[in-house]
């Protein structure tokens, strides 16, 4: 490390100027030491807690070559994935961000709290008007008590299928992780892609109605690896060496599928998901929704050679997705190349019994650094059914168009971002009517309603500040029951409960975990079954509530939640920053 020296010249010692010259040293001496830690700061920035971390995010397209093709598509900064935002807990972030493509852009921060700092959130028309072509916007963010593993993703549009990258929360300087230390971290970015235009895709599925082609492959750091008919791809590259152990943070940023991931001959240790730590779990198959984050810890325990990394889709619905296993290696130092790859199956694409497994062992660490602060008593208790749906589209197909919904309200996007509508106390922009229950119950798992048409509306669910929530998430078999990761902004929940068919108020509450349930921001809800979640809404603005499958968030499956300011500055929405896009 590099050495600052600074010159201290020697104390007079005449009796006369004692004084006087020992008062200059002091205060010669105190300025050096000030210059010397504002140039130690200047020179090892990561040594410094509560910074400012500035980074610039350049909108612009790139072309780029996958399965053997060539096409355009949206980037930041020309990186696929884009770059990796690396800050400490309690950090502030500023990204300035410059819209340099034909679309209109919103980034958003997936699962940073956002504290009083609605405005930074990021999706549009929702927290913020889009950055339109040749706009500018700065996002600023503090990351108050959050450490992990998150992710940035475009939020409108279909962009976020190429607009993201990773977030990077280190702990505080010198405060350890609550495992064992891992030699290296390595970001690995699980994704989709399409040799079409996705704009060009949703667009023409929304045109007629239907749900549109599948992805044609999935991407492990943007690579598909090497398949059948594009053998050249290559692949991504962990590079090992033996007896160390490394930590991958592994995020899923697929449109709208979940994946299962696997390595040949080693086994994962679980230590934390959605940059919440949990009870660590050894297993050898993570399965990770759209939006979610896990880390995971790997020792390199076998010899010399190259370790298959496979992701492949789960899904038990009768549902099409995209069937291609993406591949990397785990590749340990001093393997030749001619070396085999030691192969791993990936699990059965309705491997149910394996997710389910998986899930079941997520325990919050509930330590006394690291306690899970459950709401024990509930303010609003809410049962949400989402699915699908039909209505009439006079313009599509069959004269109708597939939907979708939540407690039968289909989510009509307005014009105004949601955000300055409240906080300027804007009429005719939303509703605060949002049905805490279905309007009309039914046998949500049996048999369906003849009739799957739903309402629309811009409707939002107000709650007062520091209310307690528990939300009951309900599949429906409305079409088809189908696995849906529901993401909450603004807000980490706990999951105290989960199960197949109709949620019971009466017996379900009872097998409920409230001790050291896994906190997240995202969380599956299970084909034909339910999820308990809770939280406390202390956080003033509003806040999305979204499935994590983009073509359902397209049909609709959304809603908002406004929460009103508390008492005083520290409980009440921040004014809105003066560079705010306009629509």
């Amino acid at each position: 490390m590099k050495r600052f020296q600074f010159y201290l010249p020697p104390p007079q010692t005449t009796k006369t100027s004692n004084i006087i010259r020992g008062k200059e040293m002091a205060a010669a001496q105190l300025r050096l030491v000030v210059v010397a830690m504002i140039m130690v700061a200047c020179a090892f920035p990561s040594l410094v807690e509560g910074r400012v971390r500035h980074y610039k995010f350049n909108v612009v397209m790139k072309n780029t070559t996958r399965l053997c093709e060539s096409k355009p598509i949206v980037t930041v900064n020309g990186r696929f994935p884009g770059p990796t935002i690396v800050a400490r807990e309690d950090d502030t972030v500023m990204v300035k961000v410059v819209n340099h493509v034909k679309y209109n852009v919103s980034i958003h921060w997936h699962g940073v709290r956002q504290l009083r700092t609605g405005w930074a959130d990021g999706p549009a028309y929702i927290t913020q008007c889009p950055i339109q072509p040749k706009g500018t916007y700065v996002y600023k963010f503090t990351l108050t008590g959050q450490r992990g593993t998150l992710w940035w993703h475009a939020h409108i549009l279909w962009l976020r299928a190429t607009v993201h990258g990773a977030i990077v929360i280190l702990p505080k300087l010198g405060v350890p992780y609550p495992y064992l230390k891992p030699h290296k971290e390595v970001v690995v970015v699980l994704g989709e892609w399409w040799k079409s235009d996705t704009e060009a895709v949703i667009n023409q599925a929304q045109k007629l109605g239907q749900a549109p082609n599948v992805s044609d492959a999935h991407t492990i750091n943007s690579h598909p690896g090497p398949i059948s008919n594009c053998l050249g791809n290559g692949g991504f590259k962990v590079q090992v060496d033996q007896g160390k152990i490394y930590m991958l943070r592994i995020i899923n940023a697929a449109l709208n599928e979940e994946l299962f991931f696997r390595i040949a001959g080693h086994k994962l240790t679980v230590v934390e998901v959605d940059a919440t730590y949990v009870k660590p779990f050894t297993t050898d198959t993570i399965l990770i929704a759209p939006g979610q984050t896990t880390n995971a810890l790997v020792t390199a325990t076998q010899t010399a050679g190259k370790y298959l990394v496979a992701v492949s889709p789960f899904m038990d619905a009768p549902i099409a997705v995209d069937n291609v296993t993406a591949t990397a290696s785990l590749h340990y130092s001093g393997t030749v190349s001619s070396v085999a790859t030691k192969l791993v199956a990936p699990p059965p694409q309705n491997a149910t019994p394996v997710a389910n497994n998986f899930i079941n062992s997520l325990r919050s660490l509930n330590s006394a650094k690291y306690p899970a602060n459950v709401p024990l008593t509930i303010d609003h208790s809410l049962f949400f059914t989402i699915g699908l749906g039909i209505n009439p589209c006079a313009t599509c197909v069959n004269g109708s168009r597939v939907v979708a919904s939540i407690n039968n309200v289909t989510f009509v996007m307005p014009k105004t971002a949601l955000l300055q509508a409240h906080y300027f106390n804007t009429s005719g922009v939303f509703t605060d009517d949002f049905p805490s229950k279905p309007l009309m119950p039914y046998n949500y798992t049996g048999a369906q309603p003849k009739n799957l048409r739903t309402s629309s509306g811009t409707k939002l669910y107000r709650l007062p500040y520091n209310a307690t929530v528990q939300l009951v998430l309900q599949d429906t078999g409305a079409l088809t029951p189908e696995s849906h990761p529901l993401h909450l902004h603004g807000f980490n929940f706990f999951v105290v409960g989960r199960g197949i068919g109709n949620y019971n108020p009466v017996t379900d509450p009872k097998k409920f975990n409230l001790v050291d349930p896994v906190e997240r921001n995202t969380v599956g809800v299970s084909s034909g079954g339910w999820t308990a979640i809770r939280f406390r809404a202390d956080n003033p603005g509003v806040w999305f509530m979204h499935c994590h499958l983009e073509i359902h968030t397209t049909w609709g499956l959304k809603m908002a939640f406004v929460v009103d300011n508390g008492k005083g500055p520290k409980e009440s929405l921040s004014p809105p920053p003066t560079d705010l896009p306009k629509c």
